[in-house]
């Protein structure tokens, strides 16, 4: 059986699913810090605050935006199969609330330091799926299709739009949250440190596994 043109072997399917997970446990371990949520969750989470509906509402919400932006972008490129998009919200939240569920027996950070670590484990834990899932070229998480489409209509390296999206979505939810609640919402050091730090330390897992396996992973393939 193919996919996007490419045989659909048991270990693209595993990296597909291994890296969605680990990105939620990255998530998970933001929350845990205490710290800010992960960039691309700030915007929803403005969104609940600002008109009161569910946070997994507003989250499909700001996924079909993107998607849509794919699609302006991309016109004639754009593929069928990146509406599945939204269907593997569905997935990315059933693992997000698994993941929520493995770090709940973790003691809430006591000191700055503690936070900041767990900070620093999410930004691996999520640059680390990214590298794994988005190869895979099989269905993105809206957020990494968003950013694979730009890099490709601007002609610029994922990790490098990576940090340029991250940052884009924090300043969003920052003017979001002070313009309408006069405070800045869900962001927080950590979430800053994500905006700043997750494209580059994709860039850096990319190098490391260069250099260990000679292999060079297409992080634009769509």
């Amino acid at each position: 059986m193919e996919f996007s043109g490419e045989k659909l072997t048991f270990k693209r399917i595993f990296n597909y699913i291994f890296g969605l997970f680990l990105i939620t446990l990255g998530v998970a371990f933001s929350i845990k810090s205490g710290l800010g949520s992960t960039p691309v969750a700030s915007i929803p989470y403005a969104l609940n605050l600002i008109l009161n509906v569910d946070l997994g509402v507003t989250t499909f919400a700001f996924q079909v935006f993107l998607v849509i932006l794919q699609l302006m972008l991309l016109r004639s490129d754009f593929k069928s199969k990146h509406f599945f998009q939204l269907f593997v919200s569905v997935i990315f939240g059933f693992f997000t609330s698994f993941s929520m569920s493995l770090t709940a027996f973790i003691p809430a950070a006591d000191s700055l330091l503690i936070a900041l670590l767990m900070s620093v484990l999410s930004i691996v834990l999520i640059a680390l799926g990214i590298f794994f899932y988005v190869p895979t070229n099989i269905v993105p998480i809206s957020v990494e299709g968003a950013t694979q489409t730009m890099a490709i209509v601007l002609k610029k390296p994922f990790s490098r739009m990576k940090v340029y999206f991250d940052v884009t979505v924090v300043l969003s939810s920052l003017i979001l949250s002070y313009v309408f609640l006069g405070n800045f919402g869900s962001v927080g050091i950590g979430t800053v440190l994500g905006a700043l730090c997750i494209g580059s330390t994709v860039k850096l897992i990319h190098w490391i596994n260069y250099r260990l396996t000679g292999h060079n992973v297409d992080l634009k393939k769509m």
